[in-house]
């Protein structure tokens, strides 16, 4: 989603125990979705000539989806590999460090652009909310955060997007990498595939359809998988139109929120932690709240602000510009990360969104250039 799914196979950490340090008990977790002929974590794809992997995906796609194989040719004879796609997935702004990527989208314009959406769309969003439980200033910020409010959608055509990453995706030539970026490109493979599926079910002309550089599309960038599986009729008129129905748009963010993530009605999001000096860090990081209160306070972290002891978090560590920060992530902070897999793209998120409803978050000025200046 801003670039939707861009990390969608990093995988979740492994916990790692402490030395001297109780192993935390997991709590309930909320299953992931699969969605229907994209595996959770593809089997890596090894490269082939693109004669030879093309042609084995009309074959496979054709037969999973029941399209005429003819018909998958004749759109694949129209796309291209456009080098520009590979570049940008080769540098997504994730990798920024917090304080780089922070300004980017914490801005008083952004802010201000959130506040007068959310009050000139306040009954659909409301709508929605009441519905699925997600909190208007959060569908908004999402919305904010992916398309600046649908002033950029995307310019790039879905079909090259998802045929470039499907059959050309970067390779940095690091063998350590090798397995991540074959499983990668095994993603986009299926997502392109998912496109002629989306294509079938809603006729939609898919040669004709923009979004970003990663295959995402409308004003909440969905790709095609999400579209398929989340997408909800917001208004009752029998379609699932995420590119110019915002009842279609509010209505399926919320869903994919609740459905894909998990998203608890009426949960915190997350609030600022102290460190001890000595506090044992979670090493790999963990997205996933499976830390109780007490498990935390036993590695040195505490909240600033009371927080209930039968509350499950992790701890999320960024490079802030007065140093590290702290934060304890809840199953709302998690559940936003299932939009995009990143603890960055998640706190932008949430920060935007409490700015929007009007609650004191220092804002930043966007470097020259960046969108929401």
């Amino acid at each position: 989603m801003i670039s939707a799914l861009l990390f969608a196979l990093a995988g979740c950490a492994t916990q790692a125990s402490a030395p001297g340090s109780q192993t935390p008990t997991p709590a309930a977790k909320t299953p992931a979705t699969q969605v229907p002929g994209t595996p959770a974590l593809p089997d890596p794809v090894a490269r082939q000539p693109l004669e030879q992997a093309r042609a084995a995906f009309v074959k496979e796609t054709a037969a999973q989806y029941g399209i005429d194989p003819a018909y998958i040719e004749s759109v694949l004879a129209k796309a291209q590999i456009r080098d520009a796609i590979v570049a940008a997935m080769a540098r997504p702004a994730e990798a920024k460090p917090w304080r780089d990527y922070r300004p980017i989208f914490i801005t008083q314009a952004r802010i201000d652009g959130g506040r007068e959406f959310l009050a000139q769309h306040r009954d659909a969003l409301a709508k929605a909310e009441a519905q699925h439980g997600v909190p208007a200033q959060v569908i908004v910020s999402i919305i904010g955060v992916e398309t600046n409010y649908g002033r950029n959608t995307g310019s790039y055509p879905v079909l090259d997007a998802l045929y470039t990453l499907a059959f050309a995706y970067p390779r940095t030539g690091d063998p350590a990498k090798a397995d991540r970026e074959n499983r990668r490109e095994a993603f986009f493979r299926g997502e392109l595939g998912q496109l002629f599926a989306l294509g079938k079910e809603t006729g939609l002309d898919i040669t004709t359809l923009t979004g970003s550089y990663a295959g995402a599309m409308g004003w909440g960038q969905f790709m095609p998988s999400s579209y398929r599986e989340f997408a909800v009729d917001g208004d009752g008129d029998g379609k699932r139109d995420l590119f110019n129905n915002l009842n279609d748009v509010f209505a399926s963010i919320a869903n994919y929120f609740v459905k894909k993530g998990g998203w608890v009605r009426g949960g915190a999001v997350t609030v600022r932690a102290n460190a001890a000096v000595d506090a044992q860090p979670i090493e790999p990081e963990n997205l996933d709240p499976v830390y109780s209160m007490a498990d935390l306070a036993a590695r040195g972290f505490r909240p600033l602000t009371p927080v209930p002891a039968e509350q499950t978090a992790t701890v999320v560590n960024l490079d802030g510009d007065n140093g590290r920060e702290f934060w304890f992530g809840f199953r709302n902070f998690y559940a936003i990360t299932r939009y995009n897999i990143s603890k960055h793209y998640a706190m932008a998120v949430y920060q935007l969104s409490e700015a929007i409803a009007g609650r004191d978050v220092p804002v930043a000025t966007a470097p020259a250039g960046q969108p929401g200046a």
